[in-house]
């Protein structure tokens, strides 16, 4: 089965038996391995990609359902010249990260957390990061990183006063 659909970008065309799941044509077929494969159940967040704008479990989600969608990976949120999004860099400068298995994905999900739940509280944070799962941090650093990275995106999104 030919797929075709939009990764960091670029046009894609996966070609896959249709019961392979996303998380396996990213990783597989386009060699893009920054989305990890933790608990193929929908359980721990490590393979968290965005399609069509909206934070998703890879390992959830068939390759067939997302022919014509736009897909951005762990190696897409970066600019092209290599700077990182602002969410990456607030993980890095909070030490968001220990063995960083999880970080791709907590990463992205954080990303789409503060894009549509801006300002949350540690509290509501928490709450919204229940799908993802980190065995190191404690997620303090985690929760740190979530607020820096989302005030940083606000105001990166704010037009600059001429």
């Amino acid at each position: 089965m030919q797929v075709s659909f939009t990764v960091n970008g670029r046009a894609a065309t996966v070609d896959a038996p249709p019961n392979t799941f996303l998380v396996h044509a990213i990783r597989e077929h386009l060699h893009l391995t920054g989305t990890h494969v933790g608990c193929d159940t929908a359980q721990c967040g490590a393979c968290t990609v965005h399609v069509n704008g909206r934070a998703v479990k890879s390992c959830n989600v068939l390759v067939g359902q997302v022919a014509g969608a736009e897909i951005t990976t762990i190696e897409g949120v970066a600019q092209p010249d290599g700077t990182m999004h602002p969410m990456q860099a607030a993980f890095k400068e909070c030490h968001g990260l220990q063995c960083g298995f999880c970080t791709p994905g907590m990463v992205m999900s954080a990303i789409d957390l503060c894009t549509y739940h801006p300002n949350s509280s540690e509290t509501e944070i928490r709450a919204l990061l229940d799908g993802n799962l980190c065995r190191c941090t404690g997620y303090q650093n985690i929760v740190k990183a979530v607020q820096m990275g989302g005030k940083d995106m606000a105001a990166a999104s704010k037009p600059v006063a001429a």
